[in-house]
């Protein structure tokens, strides 16, 4: 058996370590139970500043984070968290809320949940983005285009030779752009790469991803290639010239 081999069998029988911080006790103890068997290891806080603690010991490969917290909200600990941490979150927000839902993303949130939700939407989202982290470096390329470049196997973007800091979302979406510039890439496309799920109607979370990825573009000073909208269809990054 080889090394590889045995490390992908090892990291498929590994508990991953995920953090949800919620008040709602009876939540974190149902969905420990609910994820026990598909190997994920859930510990539950119940508020902003136990979580923000917790994730200092940098053991946790995803945080599931309800906007409503006492205290500190959800949107204080995202934005702290995101100050140095590119941990994936999934946030947890009222039916309904459109606006934390939209200000979650903007801080920096790679998906979000609506309650009530059923537990196993929950645990398909988690498999998902631990899917698209742990994806096997052997099927990774790099990726150049003008000021940009990706390099999959490390995770790491740089413009113009810099570090650019990008959530994991973030960083598929615009992999999958700069594997077809000047090619319209649909919404459905992006919403399965990026975020392991198929896009539905009225669902605006792909819109919120590149507009704050453009902003981070513009901010890091790739000026010559930009992310475009094609309407109704999907998006682009035009090449420089």
């Amino acid at each position: 058996m080889t090394h590889d081999v045995f490390e992908l069998m090892n990291n498929a029988t590994r508990p991953a370590n995920i953090l949800i911080v919620d008040d709602d006790q009876e939540l974190g103890e149902m969905l420990r139970d609910f994820l026990a068997p598909d190997h994920l290891k859930l510990t539950a806080c119940l508020n902003g500043e136990d979580g923000l603690k917790e994730l200092q010991s940098g053991k946790f490969e995803l945080l599931i984070l309800d906007i409503m917290l006492p205290g500190i909200s959800g949107l204080d600990v995202l934005k702290k968290l995101r100050q140095s941490n590119d941990l994936p979150v999934i946030m947890l927000t009222a039916r309904g809320d459109d606006i934390d839902r939209i200000i979650g993303l903007e801080f920096g949130a790679d998906d979000y949940l609506a309650k009530p939700f059923n537990p196993r939407e929950l645990a398909a989202r988690i498999k998902a983005i631990l899917r698209r982290t742990k994806q096997s470096p052997r099927r990774s390329e790099s990726c150049e285009l003008g000021d940009i470049a990706l390099d999959p196997r490390t995770r790491r973007a740089t413009v113009n030779g810099e570090p650019l800091r990008l959530t994991g979302t973030e960083f598929e979406i615009l992999r999958c752009l700069l594997e077809t510039p000047g090619e319209v890439v649909s919404k459905d496309k992006l919403n399965e790469r990026a975020l392991g799920r198929r896009f539905m109607p009225y669902d605006r979370s792909i819109d919120t991803h590149i507009s704050n990825l453009r902003g981070k573009l513009e901010r890091a000073g790739a000026i010559n290639e930009t992310i475009q909208n094609q309407r109704g269809v999907g998006y682009l990054l035009i090449p420089g010239i």
